[in-house]
């Protein structure tokens, strides 16, 4: 049973709802006026859940697109070594203001280094967009563009967050019990 796997809801689906309510309006404020084509770009996992709620709330021409990037091994914390297992291949990148789709920014290495990424192969421009942010655990100096909501240091999992793989289709962002992950 995957709920025994939970020692606590950090945030429920009410407030999901609300985080990507909030991020659209605000989404939706910042690129009403572009001319430029607005490309929402799912960073393949983890984000799939986040994006598909966020974008159905956005009002303003969106298209989607998606990458799969990591930075984790088979364990629970960053190597820092970014690998780029599915690229984002557009012949009109240079027409298009990507918003990058995160599920989670600890380290910043991934969304530092994919910014720079993007921005040299031609995109207008590049924002970051983030349901959860763990400031505490940075490596480089890197701030999201939207921020869903700043967590304390603990490992999430949920809401397509995983554990080897496990437990992202639950409705709601739960802090996963240490025994769970430190038993490997």
């Amino acid at each position: 049973m995957l709920n025994a796997d939970i020692e606590k809801v950090l945030v429920d689906e009410k407030q999901l709802d609300e985080i990507t309510t909030r991020l659209a309006k605000q989404i939706d404020e910042d690129y009403k006026d572009t001319k430029n084509r607005l490309v929402m770009v799912c960073i393949l996992k983890g984000s799939l859940m986040f994006m598909s709620d966020l974008m159905k709330k956005v009002t303003v021409p969106v298209e989607i697109d998606c990458m799969k990037v990591s930075s984790y091994g088979r364990g629970t914390t960053s190597t820092g070594s970014i690998n780029i297992y599915l690229d984002l291949i557009r012949p009109d990148i240079e027409e298009c203001d990507l918003l990058i789709i995160e599920d989670i920014v600890d380290s910043g290495n991934t969304l530092s280094y994919l910014t720079k990424y993007l921005k040299n192969r031609g995109a207008k421009s590049v924002r970051t967009c983030t349901l959860l942010d763990k400031p505490s655990r940075r490596e480089v100096e890197y701030t999201p563009d939207y921020v869903g909501l700043e967590i304390p240091d603990e490992f999430v999992i949920g809401y397509g967050l995983d554990y080897a793989e496990r437990y992202r289709a639950l409705p709601y962002i739960g802090v996963l019990k240490p025994s769970v992950y430190m038993q490997k």
